[in-house]
C-alpha cells in the first residue's frame, strides 16, 4: 500500500461551494518514503464569486487567480488523471490534514461538478485517511508524542502550522498545498517513530468495510473522539452484531463502558428512547466512513474513568451488551425513527444541483460516457450532453463549457447560463454560494479588523490586497449585470 499525501487551497469555506485554486500532493512508498510529488494552481472560474478571508488565509492574489496558464477544469482533470496513474501499481492511502470534513469532501464535489468519478480516494481498492485523527489519537495515548503548545484559550493546539512549528520544521509557506502536504507528512513521521507499534492500527479504520470488520468482531474497543478542544479515549462495548450498525447512516454503534447498563436493559421502548435522547449519552456513535480511530480496549483501561470502574466489571459490562440482540435491535430501530424523522424535514429543502453528490449516484452507463465526453472537442462535449441520463451531468456539464469554450453554446443556452450566474452573485439574500454583496461586507469587515492580519506584515499590504479583490469584484458584478 502505498500513501498520498495531499493539500487544497480553496476559494470557499463551504464545500459544495468551494472552488480548489491550488492542488499538492505527495506519493510516498510503503517505508513513507517520497517516490513523487505533483503541484498546480488554476484561474478561478469567473462564473462563481470567491471570500476575501479564504484569500487572504492562502494568500491567493488576484493576478494568481486570474493568470495562470491552467484553467479550473484542466485543474481538475490533471489531479485525477494523476491519482488514476499512482494507483496503477498498488492501491493508494488517501490522507490530509483534517482532510475527511474538507479536503476530500471538496475534491469528491469537484470530481462530481466536472463530469468524473467523485469516489476516486476510496474505491478501486483505495483508502483515505485523516492526518489530524491520526495525531489527536496518537496524544491522547500519550501527550508527549508531540511538542505542542497551548492557544488563546488554553486548550493544546492541534492546528498544523502549530505543531510543525513546535517540533523543529520550517512553517513559513504554510497555506500553500504541496508546503502544508508535506508539513503533515513531517509531524506524521514523528507519530510513526514514537508509536510503531500503534501506526499500523491507525490505518486499520481507513475504510467502512474495516471499521465494521472490527465493530461485528469485538467484544470492547477504545475509541478516539475530539470534544470541547479535547482528544478523548472512551472504552465501548459494540451492540451485538445482528444490529451494531445504523440502519440508515451506517454507522457503528457502542455503548460506552462509563453507563450501568443493566438497567437499560429493563427499559421499554419508550423509555429506552427517551434515556438516548438524554445527556451524557451511553450510546456512542463512531462514523465507519470517517476514518475513526479503534485501538486496542487495554489503552481505554488505562485513563478515567474507566481505570476506576475495574477490569471485571467493564468486562462483564461489555459481554452483556455484545450478546443481547433484543437491546442491540430496540436501539436501532429507535435510531431509524430518528434518521426517518430528520429526513423528512431535510427533503422540504430545496437543493441546488451542487448540494446534490449524495441525493443519489450517477448511473453506470453516464459515467461509461465520461470519458469519451473529456476526450471530445468542446463542439461535440455539448452536443453529447443530451446522452446523459442524469439532468444532473447536463447543468454541471453546460456550466463546464460556459467557463471553457463559451462560444460553442448555441446563443439561448448561454443567456440562460448567464442570467442564472447573474441571479446568483448579484443576489442581496443571505445566499450559501458566494455573491458580490457579500463580498464586499466582509472586505469592509476585515479592512476594519486590525487584530485580523492574516500572513500579512503591515495593515497597507493588507487593506491593498482586499483593494484588489474589491476591483475583482467589481468586475464580476459589471460583467453579469449586462445580461
Amino acid at each position: 500500500m502505498k500513501y498520498v499525501l495531499y493539500d487544497i487551497e480553496t476559494d470557499q469555506a463551504a464545500t459544495d461551494w468551494a472552488t480548489i485554486i491550488e492542488f499538492g500532493a505527495l506519493l510516498l512508498d510503503e517505508n513513507f518514503k517520497e517516490i513523487e510529488r505533483f503541484s498546480a494552481r488554476c484561474r478561478l472560474p469567473q462564473d462563481r464569486v470567491p471570500s476575501a478571508a479564504a484569500l487572504c488565509v492562502n494568500r491567493s492574489s488576484i493576478d494568481l487567480l486570474t493568470k495562470q496558464n491552467l484553467s479550473h477544469y484542466q485543474l481538475i482533470g490533471q489531479v485525477e488523471q494523476k491519482f488514476k496513474d499512482w494507483s496503477k501499481t498498488s492501491p493508494l492511502t488517501f490522507i490530509g490534514f483534517s482532510s475527511i470534513n474538507f479536503d476530500e469532501e471538496c475534491v469528491r464535489k469537484e470530481f462530481f461538478k466536472s463530469l468524473r468519478d467523485p469516489y476516486l480516494t476510496n474505491t478501486k481498492g483505495n483508502v483515505r485517511h485523516d492526518a489530524l485523527n491520526i495525531i489527536r489519537a496518537a496524544y491522547a495515548v500519550d501527550p508527549t508524542v508531540l511538542n505542542t503548545e497551548l492557544n488563546s484559550k488554553g486548550n493544546v493546539s492541534m492546528k498544523l502550522e502549530s505543531l510543525g512549528r513546535l517540533n523543529g520544521f520550517d512553517t513559513e509557506a504554510s497555506h500553500s498545498a504541496l508546503f502544508d502536504a508535506e508539513l503533515t507528512g513531517n509531524v506524521l513521521s514523528i507519530v510513526k517513530q514514537k508509536q510503531p507499534e500503534l501506526w499500523q492500527t491507525y490505518f486499520n479504520t481507513s475504510s467502512r468495510q474495516k471499521v465494521e470488520e472490527i465493530i461485528k468482531k469485538e467484544t470492547m474497543i477504545t475509541v478516539n473522539e475530539y470534544f470541547y478542544s479535547r482528544s478523548r479515549l472512551y472504552l465501548c462495548a459494540p451492540l451485538h452484531p445482528s444490529n451494531c450498525i445504523h440502519p440508515i447512516w451506517k454507522y457503528g454503534q457502542a455503548v460506552d463502558l462509563r453507563t450501568d447498563v443493566e438497567p437499560l436493559f429493563k427499559l421499554s421502548y419508550s423509555e429506552l428512547k427517551k434515556e438516548m435522547n438524554k445527556a451524557p449519552k451511553f450510546l456512542r456513535t463512531i462514523r465507519s466512513n470517517k476514518a475513526p480511530i479503534i485501538i486496542d480496549a487495554s489503552y481505554g483501561m488505562k485513563v478515567e474513568p474507566y481505570n476506576a470502574i475495574g477490569r471485571d466489571l467493564l468486562k462483564k459490562r461489555a459481554e452483556l451488551v455484545k450478546s443481547n440482540a433484543k437491546f442491540a435491535e430496540d436501539v436501532c430501530n429507535i435510531l431509524r425513527e430518528n434518521a426517518e424523522e430528520k429526513a423528512e424535514t431535510d427533503s422540504q429543502v430545496d437543493l441546488e444541483p451542487e448540494e446534490q453528490i449524495y441525493k443519489g449516484f450517477t448511473p453506470d452507463k453516464d459515467k461509461f460516457l465520461f470519458p469519451k465526453w473529456h476526450a471530445a472537442p468542446w463542439d461535440e462535449k455539448f452536443k453529447m450532453l443530451d446522452k446523459f441520463e442524469d439532468k444532473r451531468m447536463k447543468i454541471f456539464g453546460e456550466q463546464v463549457i460556459f467557463n471553457e469554450a463559451p462560444d460553442v453554446l448555441p446563443e439561448p443556452v448561454y443567456k440562460k447560463i448567464k442570467k442564472k450566474i447573474a441571479d446568483r452573485i448579484l443576489s442581496m439574500g443571505n445566499e450559501k454560494w458566494g455573491t458580490i454583496a457579500k463580498l464586499q461586507k466582509e472586505i469592509d469587515d476585515l479592512r476594519e479588523k486590525d487584530d485580523m492580519m492574516f500572513a500579512f506584515k503591515s495593515k497597507d499590504e493588507k487593506l491593498k490586497f482586499l483593494d484588489e479583490i474589491d476591483q475583482y469584484g467589481n468586475f464580476l458584478e459589471e460583467k453579469y449585470s449586462k445580461i
